[in-house]
């Protein structure tokens, strides 16, 4: 097989974009029409990755009680407690948050508030 035209050596890309200031931070903008690159809340993640360490934790019996394990780790009881209630999010909620594809008004502050047990319920209210 043969090409008629060399292969460069240099490959010259040119995207579309502008810099601009906001709130004396340079953010990169995109043009009209272009999807902003998703994000994972990190400390949303994180969260949630402690809380089914915990339910881990406590349904294996290495711990007996809330109090127990947080004493272990240090932390308030209460705060366990709230952090716990993230393994009752749906799982598709759950794979949001991982993958970045949460809704945006979805971040850890509102996820501690009080949400339905039901799987529809909270895909209606946190999306």
């Amino acid at each position: 097989m043969t090409r008629a035209a060399p292969i460069p050596e240099t490959v010259t890309l040119h995207v579309p974009f502008r810099v601009v200031k906001r709130g004396g931070r340079k953010e990169m903008q995109l043009p009209n029409g272009a999807s902003p690159p998703r994000r994972t809340d990190n400390t949303l993640v994180k969260a949630l990755a402690r809380a089914f360490r915990w339910k881990r934790l406590l349904e294996s019996g290495e711990y007996a009680t809330i109090a127990e394990l947080a004493k272990r780790e240090g932390i308030a009881q209460s705060y366990m407690t709230r952090i716990l209630r993230l393994t009752l999010l749906s799982p598709d909620i759950v794979e949001a948050i991982v993958c970045g594809t949460q809704g945006r008004d979805v971040s850890l502050e509102r996820a501690l508030k009080p949400f339905p047990m039901e799987w529809l319920e909270q895909q209606e209210q946190l999306g």
